[in-house]
């Protein structure tokens, strides 16, 4: 930063150029268009005091594109920059690089333009400051420059005085004007831009990308939205060979998307400390980086032979993201990285690292947005899972599964869930509520109607009595958000079902001919409305064989319709083509219910097969084991447990199958998961079922070996379910509320 001392106050005075004009546009733009063709600038401001006086506003910006976007619009008085600094001191003042390379640093500068203030100021106004910025090739201001701008401004302060005199208020308006000026001397051809020898074409040209990735960016709802914006309008304009995005957390730079030959640049960024001595963490922990020419290392796969490539390096800042907006000093406040590599060598010119850095600046707002958007929606999810039954109790007669599915439409927390309760005797309660919203309250109050209904329903109350107990209690809370809830008590030794219902779908049931029907019972008001009379509810008998399907409006839709005929469809079509199969048959019906289409609501499906009745035939067989997490005889025991209950059963000639099938998940599930794991063996007269839970919703796929390294680090984790694949029947994984299902059937031979 240098000052300059300007001439006296007689030439303050009278103003080495005059500047004419009636009115203040006019007077503005005459000493505009004096600055930039005086001082062969891209870009001339006119800042002015604000109502308050501790504020410079821009009143009128005239020069090319891209550099008119690079001047701020205001500035505290006391700001360092060159402008506030020379109406302050009543000097020139010039602005070089806020944060100039070092001696032996290879990187081309970060900063393509110069700026040059002066005051505009009499001996009794104050009325702010002309700046110009033209381009680093120019070189440094010399004497001349500084005395031509010193009278641009005298010129100015004088005009201005005058107007001021008559009655005239000299102030900035709500946003500068901007105004087309071009130079001769700052006219420069860029390669790949514009027309060359036709002012105003090459800033025009990149204007053009800046303005679409600004509109994509804008829609960007995921990571590779944004990857696929800077892939089209960053990438593909400034024919780059790659890009990466990446983002600082936690000490080291995380990649979050890449496109083009982009697999060396990975490799060298990802889990990188940020304070490692690589170009793109010093680029997180400074300004951009600009390599014109690198020569890769002999041992990077991705070289092109010995030939070099370029490279740039720009902070994700969604704060600070123009050349003079940035303050001579002070941290870093990027997020993350934009890493760009050219074949071979390439010189950047000013024009086009301005509009690299303004592009990095709108990256850096995506990727904080979706950041935080993903984050929100993760953590909503997951005390929405934590708040669902972890496995479902289960008894001889009855076998149960359940999906769910939040919604897509936000981030915030929903209130559905589901429940199968162990009651006194041989009775099983099956649950589906629904609660108002999608807030932290509605979690709450979930939690509160599940704790709720859970103790009643486990005291043996009926179920009418759980809904009408919980009700009360809950409009005794106080609680805003209404609930809708379905409870279904089944006796599994005579097939006698309770239904009660408060304001939601009732239930469906599928008997053992396929013939679907609903299980009515009296609607009854939403529970946490104070109420007068109790709740009412119905009983039905249940033939074996049955299938019981509980859901919530999610599954269906939210139009205010009926769900009860498109449920009803979907229950019968799902079973014709599932064979009856619980678990295929909950993963279609919830597929084809919610479809590719974004949901505004969560989605809940409970179902329950009614297999036999106490003292009619022989209930099918049925064992269980729970695997605590971290235990190391975790898998010996599972093996064990298999070996036993078949050999009880009499079907030891399966029992080698099946030994190795379940070592394979539970040590996957063990290993991956992190958490419990719950195995399930049912014996039915042609097949044996073993099911393996765990708390990770992320499915395991089969992956046979890969050539390539990627595909080999995904695929490692994935190779034990290839025995699975073969060994079995069927198989499959099914998601639910608070992990996942690993299921399979092996044949028992000769049944």
């Amino acid at each position: 930063m240098e000052s300059f001392d300007a001439a006296g106050e007689d030439r303050r005075r009278h103003g080495a150029t005059r500047i004419r004009g009636t009115d203040l546009v006019t007077i503005l733009h005459c000493g505009i268009c004096e600055a930039v063709h005086r001082l062969g600038a891209v870009a001339a401001v006119v800042y002015l005091l604000d109502e308050d006086r501790n504020e410079l506003r821009a009143a009128m910006i005239g020069g090319s594109l891209p550099s008119v976007f690079t001047l701020p619009g205001r500035m505290d008085v006391a700001a360092p920059w060159a402008s506030a600094r020379a109406l302050a001191s009543g000097r020139v003042e010039v602005l070089a690089d806020p944060g100039p390379r070092e001696a032996d640093q290879q990187y081309m500068s970060s900063f393509p333009y110069m700026a040059l203030a002066a005051p505009v100021i009499t001996e009794k106004h104050r009325f702010g400051a002309v700046t110009v910025v033209r381009l680093e090739t120019h070189g440094a201001y010399g004497t001349a420059d500084r005395a031509g701008l010193q009278e641009i401004g005298d010129g100015l302060a004088v005009a201005l005085a005058e107007l001021a005199g008559s009655g005239a208020v000299i102030a900035p308006g709500p946003t500068p004007l901007l105004v087309p000026v071009f130079s001769p001397e700052a006219d420069t051809d860029t390669p790949g831009w514009g027309i060359p020898g036709v002012p105003g074409s090459v800033g025009t040209s990149l204007m053009y990308p800046l303005r679409r990735l600004a509109e994509m960016l804008n829609q960007a709802a995921t990571m590779d939205d944004i990857v696929r914006a800077a892939r089209s309008y960053v990438m593909s304009p400034f024919r780059a060979r790659s890009l990466v995005l990446a983002s600082a957390s936690e000490g080291r730079l995380w990649v979050l998307g890449q496109c083009g030959a982009s697999s060396g640049v990975v490799r060298n960024v990802h889990g990188t400390r940020l304070d490692a001595r690589i170009p793109a963490a010093e680029a997180v922990r400074g300004r951009p980086l600009f390599i014109s020419e690198h020569r890769p290392s002999g041992d990077d796969p991705d070289s092109f032979d010995d030939e070099s490539q370029a490279e740039a390096y720009l902070p994700l800042s969604a704060t600070r993201s123009y050349f003079i907006d940035l303050p001579p000093v002070g941290g870093s406040h990027a997020t993350g990285v934009c890493c760009l590599s050219f074949k071979g060598p390439r010189r950047f010119p000013t024009e086009e690292r301005a509009v690299l850095s303004t592009m990095a600046g709108l990256l850096g707002a995506a990727v904080k947005r979706v950041e935080l958007s993903a984050e929100q929606h993760a953590v909503a999810e997951c005390l929405q899972r934590r708040l669902l039954p972890s496995t479902l109790c289960e008894l001889p007669q009855l076998a149960a599964t359940a999906r769910f599915r939040p919604a897509t439409g936000t981030s915030k927390v929903g209130g559905d869930w589901y429940d199968v309760i162990k009651g006194p005797g041989e009775r099983v309660v099956l649950v589906v509520g629904d609660v108002e919203g999608h807030a932290m309250e509605s979690a709450a109050v979930m939690s509160q109607a599940r704790t709720a209904v859970t103790s009643y329903a486990a005291e043996g109350h009926s179920p009418s009595a759980v809904i009408d107990r919980t009700g009360r209690l809950l409009a005794a809370f106080g609680t805003e958000q209404l609930v809708t809830c379905c409870v279904i008590a089944l006796d599994t030794a005579d097939g006698m079902a309770e239904v009660a219902l408060a304001g939601h779908p009732a239930p469906l049931v599928q008997g053992p001919d396929g013939t679907t029907s609903t299980l009515d019972a009296p609607a009854n008001l939403p529970l946490g409305v104070t109420l007068s009379h109790v709740y009412q509810g119905r009983e039905h008998v249940v033939e074996p064989g049955s299938v019981l399907m509980l859901y919530s409006d999610g599954l269906i839709g939210c139009d205010g319709t009926d769900p009860e005929p498109r449920a009803r469809a979907l229950f019968g079509s799902s079973s014709r083509e599932t064979g009856g199969d619980l678990e295929q048959m909950a993963d279609l019906l919830i597929a084809d219910a919610l479809g590719p289409h974004q949901r505004r609501d969560d989605a809940v499906l409970l179902l329950a097969r009614y297999e036999d009745a106490g003292g009619e035939g022989v209930p099918p067989r049925t064992g269980s084991l729970h695997i605590q997490q971290r235990d190391l005889h975790g898998v010996k025991a599972a093996r064990s447990f298999v070996d036993d209950r078949l050999s009880s059963w009499g079907l030891a000639e399966i029992s080698d199958t099946l030994r190795l099938i379940v070592s394979e998940i539970v040590t996957n599930a063990l290993i991956h998961a992190g958490s419990d794991v719950d195995l399930r063996l049912r014996a039915f007269a042609d097949h044996v079922r073993l099911e393996v839970r765990d708390s990770d919703s992320n499915p395991p796929v089969p992956s046979p070996l890969a050539l390539a390294e990627e595909e080999n680090a995904q695929a490692e984790h994935g190779r034990g379910l290839l025995i699975v694949e073969a060994l079995s029947n069927q198989w499959n994984t099914s998601p639910n509320g608070r992990g996942k299902t690993v299921w399979l059937d092996v044949a028992i031979p000769d049944a």
